[in-house]
């Protein structure tokens, strides 16, 4: 394994087992990166720090995965919500933290992980609509979790979670964006088809119609940008 560079940031090229076992024997923080946040990276200095510092940095969307493959690294995509679900399952019997989404989803996820793992030790659960952030961070420290999971959307989860490994050294912490939406039965993921073939991002724009916009020129751009580092 390697740690290459993607328009500025570092980037594991581990393949899932590999990304498992680090996760779990160096802690700190993983960061499940794509387009969209190395886009802002590129824009916003103190988060290019963040996600450079973090322990462990997988390929989440498949366009990173293409960014790293047109500057010739081989690399293959980690999806996030299956990271994520399968460090629930290592660390069941330990204290894990979900911090997120709307009261109802995190709830309701919460109650369907419980019923996949019945062991699961849940220490501390929360929605993401919070203002004092202070307060929420001395509240997962106090519950000492081993494993926490803050589906707070980017770059918002990073930075929750690059203040939180301060206080808690010994922990493992991941970004998972809409995971608890998915966790919770609220949204649908993909069919395994569109998933062997890296295109939920495809899948869940023909379902929301609304993401297109956000996808598109975004994507093609950050194509260019990998071009054009590359041709440099």
């Amino acid at each position: 394994m390697e740690r290459v560079k993607l328009l500025g940031i570092g980037i594991d090229t581990y393949n899932f087992d590999e990304a498992l076992e680090h996760a779990k024997t160096v802690k700190g923080q993983v960061v499940t990166i794509n387009p969209e946040m190395l886009d802002y990276a590129g824009k916003n200095l103190e988060f290019a720090e963040i996600l450079n510092e973090a322990e462990l940095v997988i390929p989440d969307g498949v366009g990173v995965q293409l960014g790293l493959q047109i500057l010739g690294y081989k690399a293959k995509r980690i999806p996030g919500i299956e990271f994520a679900k399968r460090l629930i399952k290592e660390f069941q019997d330990r204290p894990v933290a979900l911090i997120g989404a709307k009261p109802e989803i995190v709830t309701k996820a919460a109650e369907n992980l419980k019923q996949e793992f019945p062991d699961l030790n849940l220490a501390y659960v929360r929605d993401g609509y919070f203002e004092n952030t202070e307060d929420v961070l001395q509240e997962v420290a106090c519950k000492k979790p081993e494993l926490v999971l803050a589906a707070l959307g980017s770059p918002k989860q990073e930075i929750f979670i690059y203040k939180l490994k301060k206080m808690l050294p010994e922990a493992l912490m991941v970004g998972v964006g809409g995971s608890f939406d998915v966790w919770s039965g609220k949204v649908e993921r993909a069919p395994e088809f569109y998933q062997k073939l890296g295109l939920e991002w495809l899948y869940r724009t023909v379902k929301e119609p609304k993401r297109f916009k956000r996808i598109f020129p975004a994507l093609p751009l950050f194509v260019l940008k990998v071009l054009r580092e590359k041709w440099s």
